[in-house]
């Protein structure tokens, strides 16, 4: 049985997540739903509650530039564009430093890690530190925009919903920097030219 949150909830919505628990929430993107990135079991049951591919590693959410030093590599590049850019709808893959597990990531060198633009998100990510978040979907299915949607995917696959809707409906950019060119893996609002020229 999911049980319904709402953003005054947030104690409840913690103690859930710090118990391993999968919790969905609005986003200023899409839905999102997440664990805790340090708690293997947590991610195994968001993998299960999604039905997704085990060779498709979930991106990781933060609070800031410390947390996302704390968990990968950030150099000089990556440390402007984040200032620039983040919080946002943009997501980086960097190289991902031992904190993360390699059965968490299916054994990839990278991690895609994004500071969400959402003050309750950023509320969870202080308090319950770095989280593995991603669509709050089954996989194959539509994006879920309102909490309403998640439940009709995913009611009784996940502890708790928080209420609410997400803001932009689109999904992140996503931007590998791991090599000496940025790549562009996925377009969203924000496009790799906007970015070049901010952080040149």
């Amino acid at each position: 049985m999911t049980v319904r949150l709402s953003k005054d909830d947030i104690d409840q919505a913690v103690a859930f997540l710090l118990k391993g628990q999968v919790v969905a929430f609005p986003t200023d993107t899409v839905f999102g739903v997440g664990v805790r990135y340090d708690d293997l079991q947590a991610v195994q049951r968001m993998r299960d509650a999604k039905g997704r591919d085990p060779q498709k590693p979930f991106p990781l959410m933060v609070a800031d530039l410390e947390q996302m030093s704390a968990v990968a590599y950030v150099d000089p590049r990556t440390t402007r564009i984040a200032e620039r850019f983040m919080p946002g709808a943009l997501t980086l893959v960097l190289k991902k430093k031992d904190v993360i597990s390699d059965a968490s990531v299916n054994g990839v060198s990278t991690v895609a890690i994004r500071i969400p633009d959402d003050d309750f998100v950023l509320a969870l990510l202080r308090r319950v530190g770095p989280m593995f978040v991603t669509s709050a979907n089954l996989s194959d299915h539509p994006s879920a925009n309102t909490d309403q949607e998640v439940m009709t995917q995913l009611d009784g696959r996940i502890a708790a919903v928080v209420a609410g809707q997400s803001v932009s409906h689109v999904a992140s950019t996503i931007i590998d920097c791991t090599k000496p060119q940025l790549v562009c893996l996925r377009q969203g609002q924000l496009t790799l030219d906007e970015i070049e020229k901010e952080t040149a």
